[in-house]
């Protein structure tokens, strides 16, 4: 009595799901093996199943070899693709210009380490000059404002040290007046004194 013909869908019952899922699965790999004897292919073979366990077989080395291997030759086919794949108008537009920013800005790298500009038009050379333009001036904004920063800084130390000075004259005032010891403009007894921060907490 001859078989009736499989219907190629999912198999509701569990139990019939998972006998043919082994059988399916052994029988691949079998012809796998078959293949790669019999033709001299180096084949990968990676099944999941239902649960998530793996099953894998690498005819010649090892699955990791042969995934590189794949890596290499899908990754050196995307790069060999023709250049003239239709686009859009809009974003064939946008390629285009994008195309001749990379270009001159080659070209500008190029004289910028000293290769000349003989080989650039007067477009190239005004948008060149232009760039260069925009460039200057955000170095010179970028210089000006680190430039404010570090002022900015150095004035608020004078601030803290001005306020620490203030505060020690105090303080020597205080201790001058409940000593009886007169302060004289240029220091205790007439000795000039600069005021000389070593307090810890007035360190800056």
């Amino acid at each position: 009595m001859a078989r009736g013909k499989v219907q190629l869908k999912r198999i509701e019952n569990p139990v019939h799901r998972q006998v043919t899922f082994c059988k399916r699965r052994a029988g691949l790999l079998k012809k796998a093996r078959e293949l790669s004897t019999l033709c001299d292919a180096d084949i990968g073979v990676i099944i999941f199943s239902t649960h998530g366990k793996l099953y894998d077989l690498s005819t010649n080395g090892t699955m990791q070899e042969l995934i590189e291997r794949y890596m290499k030759s899908s990754h050196g086919a995307q790069t060999e693709q023709p250049e003239n794949v239709n686009h859009p108008p809009d974003v064939q537009h946008e390629i285009n210009l994008l195309k001749q920013e990379i270009n001159t800005l080659q070209k500008a790298i190029r004289f910028m380490f000293g290769d000349g500009t003989g080989s650039m038009t007067l477009d190239e050379l005004h948008v060149l000059e232009r760039n260069l333009e925009v460039w200057i001036c955000q170095i010179r904004s970028t210089k000006n404002q680190i430039m404010f920063q570090e002022l900015q800084l150095l004035k608020n130390k004078e601030d803290t040290l001005m306020a620490a000075n203030e505060l020690l004259q105090q303080q020597l005032q205080e201790q001058s007046s409940t000593c009886g010891i007169p302060l004289f403009k240029g220091g205790i007894h007439g000795i000039p004194y600069p005021l000389t921060l070593h307090n810890e907490a007035f360190q800056v």
